[in-house]
């Protein structure tokens, strides 16, 4: 016999398990190992849908296969669990708890993290074509419900919406589904939330607030496990923990939404289990002051210590010498657009300076006096293991905005009002359930992407990345993947362009990479970067840096810095999202600049003002992306756009730069709209003055990508010069002088120059000579054009006589050779000299015109061809 059982009081999971499991093990027979929860016994009451035996009618001698859905726990099977130890019973295990010590183990395990147990079967079904009936469909449906409290749940995850929409396509009712959710609460439920609501106690445990409350009833309730959620709701709280006193037995309820506290840890304690957010116990009756006392002992235990500083704060720190002056303080705020500068003295902290006290300095005249004369030398600070929670104490109740981490007598460290501000938003989003940000909130940077690097990328990067964490980790850094891999990832794109960025030393991370990779590594000791180089695979590596420039559009100059200053220094929102790697937070979502909420609302947005001032590339870029993506740009950069070019801050740009700009725009999938964009808003008068996109241009351009995409199918093994082309494309309308002027500006090498010049007369010599009809004049005609000269006159021409001639020649005629070579004629006895060549062309242009099809034809015709020149042969 093979029998599917679950946990003993079975909620909707397990019977939805059960249901699923029958389908799957057709032979089996269900039978429940105990009680069930009052809204499924009243559910089964009406609605049958597979066959449950009754447990005093099972033989247990007779079991052969024991399937266990919902559960891993010995202890919640009752009487069956001695059938995981007879010998010759096979155990199969279907459960989505988080691992525990003394889980079964069978022959069949199929664990994991989802909502609820009925996602897995759901999944399993579906990808086994066995599709439920409506009725099987409704209770799988309510299990997933039931256990991710609608979809609202911390634990639910898209697997398990997922998983509902496939249930509602085979039939399932939502209606039956709402009548068995509804939580309103009976007379007797709404006097036990108030019972439990006046006997609350409040404990704080590590940052956390969690409601201890106690309750004795005359009689069994039922399922009271839904009060948990409404007191912790009611109250506000991180946790609740329900102790309830009914007909000779306590159970305990217990709800966590603070990733700080396992409450499953809680109830394995108490011989009960769970998941981290939702677990219970039911224990023999016993004092309830007594459990309290010993609930309160394990939830200290349990709860993992709050956020300390170091978890908060940036490193490393921009500082200033004491005996620098106010003027250099000055400069040095303004490089940095910092406002508070720690003080410090070789590696000694000494205090802070303002900004605010600074200008007043410089407002005396002030100016040469040392900036240790005007510090803060009595300011509050931290410890790298101060709570956050005392940081912010500090902070709020001595008015200070920065607060600086020391550790044995150096600067370590330093929190910002906007750190604590960050990290209070980040508890008001837990404690309100909110996994992602309300409508019009700045993400918060605390979200765990971790399944979507294992779902989305190739097993080797997933693993490679984790790799990547752990070395990290036991060289004392933090990793983390950042760019524009991350931005696609959340875009449903793939990027396995790698960058990791490293809050340490660079290339000493990335050494010991290498070396568990077995590959190398090319460092750049000036940046702090290096590349690691594997079979099959480049990784770019990068030590945290900030950046400033000294001067409009120079190049900037790089300072080993924080991964926040390392991310602001980028040049729009949805580029400065990172991933943690580091083991214990791998996954963890780094946002500080709102990027999440920019990819959401489609938008190109910089981070600061003077981003196109500093580098008015990238204008470029903004465009580029807008267009790529399928974006729009911010008024906000429309307008510092056109102040950069009322500004002429582009003549400032080096023609290099630029023209590495415009070949990445030639180089996208789709550039017609991106150099729209950029006619749009002024900027290809950056290139040259007279440069503007006119509808004759516009149409070249986009008959260009058409002309590109043929030759891309038809010679997918040949490679032509895409930037090359677009480029001589779009100065094509310039005069020869304009045109010099404008590669000119570009910087461009000079093969490159010559290289425009020469497709622009290649194209206009074809033009000019076309239509031939004779192959072979046409072949000498074109024979000598570069390619990218001829496909730059397909795309100009309207006649379609011509542009037959040249795509003919592009595919057949260029590649015709005659079958005879000079041995071949010298075999046939004529004395060499420049007759051969004469002859070979002679061939070349007879078997265009087809004439000539075989060896003998060839040989036939040089044969009348000496003769009747009057050589010897």
């Amino acid at each position: 016999m093979d029998l599917i059982t679950s946990h003993i009081n079975a909620d909707f999971d397990a019977f939805a398990g059960m249901v699923a499991a029958k389908k799957l093990y057709p032979r089996a027979e269900a039978v429940f190992s105990g009680s069930q929860e009052k809204k499924l016994r009243d559910f089964l009451e009406s609605f049958s849908i597979i066959p449950i035996r009754r447990l005093k009618d099972i033989d247990i001698g007779q079991v052969r296969k024991l399937i266990v859905v919902d559960s891993k726990s010995p202890d919640r099977l009752g009487p069956l669990a001695e059938l995981l130890s007879k010998p010759g019973v096979e155990v199969h295990v279907y459960d989505h708890h988080a691992h525990a010590e003394g889980d079964i183990h069978g022959t069949v395990e199929v664990v994991e993290q989802v909502g609820s147990t009925a996602t897995i079967f759901t999944e399993i079904l579906e990808r086994k074509a066995l599709k439920p009936t409506p009725m099987e469909a409704t209770a799988l449906c309510l299990g997933i419900y039931e256990e991710t409290g609608n979809m609202l749940f911390p634990g639910t995850t898209e697997r398990d919406m997922k998983a509902a929409a496939y249930l509602l396509r085979c039939g399932a009712s939502l209606k039956i589904v709402s009548a068995y959710m509804k939580t309103d609460l009976n007379v007797d439920e709404l006097q036990l939330l108030t019972e439990l609501t006046r006997s609350a106690t409040e404990l704080a445990l590590g940052g956390l607030s969690i409601l201890v409350a106690k309750a004795s009833l005359q009689r069994y309730l039922g399922d009271a496990a839904h009060l948990a959620h409404r007191l912790m709701d009611i109250e506000y709280t991180d946790a609740v923990v329900l102790i309830l006193s009914m007909e000779g037995k306590i159970v305990v309820v217990g709800r966590s939404r603070a990733p700080e506290l396992n409450i499953a840890r809680v109830m394995e304690a108490l011989d009960g289990g769970g998941h981290p957010t939702a677990a219970s116990a039911t224990l023999k009756e016993m004092p309830l002051e007594i459990l309290e006392e010993k609930i309160v002992g394990l939830l200290r235990k349990a709860v993992k210590p709050g956020k300390f500083a170091e978890d908060v704060m940036t490193s490393p720190v921009i500082t200033v010498e004491a005996a620098k002056t106010i003027k250099e303080a000055e400069s040095l705020m303004t490089i940095h657009g910092v406002n508070v500068l720690p003080v410090v003295s070789g590696q000694q902290y000494l205090g802070i300076i303002s900004r605010e006290s600074v200008e007043k300095a410089l407002y005396h005249g002030l100016a040469e006096s040392t900036v240790l004369e005007f510090a803060t030398t009595d300011a509050l600070t931290a410890e790298r293991y101060t709570p956050i929670r005392q940081v912010e104490t500090r902070m709020i109740e001595h008015n200070q905005r920065f607060m600086p981490v020391v550790e044995d007598g150096g600067i370590v460290g330093a929190i910002t009002r906007t750190d604590i501000l960050r990290t209070l938003y980040e508890e008001y989003l837990r404690r309100r359930g909110v996994k992602k940000p309300l409508a019009g909130e700045r993400a918060g940077p605390k979200k765990n992407i971790a399944s979507w690097l294992k779902n989305r990328y190739p097993g080797d990067i997933y693993t490679l990345l984790r790799i990547a964490g752990e070395i990290a980790g036991s060289l004392g850094y933090n990793a983390y993947l950042v760019g524009g891999s991350v931005r696609d990832l959340l875009r449903g794109e793939e990027n396995l362009d790698l960058d990791i960025v490293i809050e340490g030393n660079g290339i000493d991370f990335a050494r010991h990479l290498a070396v568990r990779l077995g590959g190398r590594v090319r460092a750049h000791e000036r940046f702090g970067t290096a590349k690691v180089i594997t079979e099959g695979l480049k990784l770019d590596v990068a030590t945290a840096r900030t950046e400033y420039y000294e001067t409009p559009a120079a190049l900037p100059k790089v300072q080993v810095s924080s991964i926040k200053k390392d991310l602001y220094r980028r040049d729009f929102t949805i580029n400065t999202l990172a991933v943690k790697l580091n083991p214990g937070s791998f996954g963890e979502m780094v946002d500080f600049f709102g990027g999440q909420r920019d990819l959401k609302e489609r938008t190109i947005r910089v981070l600061h003002n003077l981003s196109f001032v500093e580098d008015p590339t990238r204008a470029f870029r903004a465009v580029r992306f807008a267009e790529r993506f399928g974006f729009k740009l911010s008024k906000h950069i429309e307008n510092l756009i056109r102040s950069a070019v009322r500004m002429n801050l582009f003549e400032r740009l080096s023609g290099k730069r630029l023209h590495e700009e415009l070949s990445l725009i030639f180089r996208e999938k789709e550039p017609v709209p991106v150099i729209r964009g950029l006619a749009e808003h002024g900027l290809l008068t950056v290139i040259h003055p007279s440069l503007e996109l006119t509808d004759k241009l516009q149409e070249l351009l986009t008959q260009v990508h058409h002309t590109l995409t043929w030759f891309t199918l038809s010679f997918p093994e040949e490679r032509c010069d895409r930037a090359l082309l677009y480029l001589t494309a779009l100065l094509t309308g310039l005069t020869d002088e304009e045109r010099e002027k404008a590669l000119e500006r570009l910087a461009v090498p000079s093969r490159v120059g010559a290289a425009v010049d020469r497709n622009i007369r290649d194209a206009r010599e074809a033009l000019r000579v076309l239509p031939l009809k004779d192959p072979a004049d046409i072949h000498n005609a074109l024979s000598q054009a570069s390619p990218e000269g001829l496909l730059l006159a397909m795309s100009m021409t309207t006649s379609e006589e011509k542009r037959k001639e040249m795509s003919t020649y592009l595919l057949r005629w260029r590649k015709v050779k005659p079958i005879l070579r000079g041995n071949d004629l010298k075999r046939m006895g004529i004395e060499m000299g420049p007759i051969y060549a004469e002859i070979l062309k002679k061939l070349l242009e007879e078997r265009l015109r087809g004439r000539l099809l075989s060896r003998e034809d060839e040989e036939g015709f040089v044969r009348r061809y000496v003769r009747s020149a009057g050589l010897r042969s």
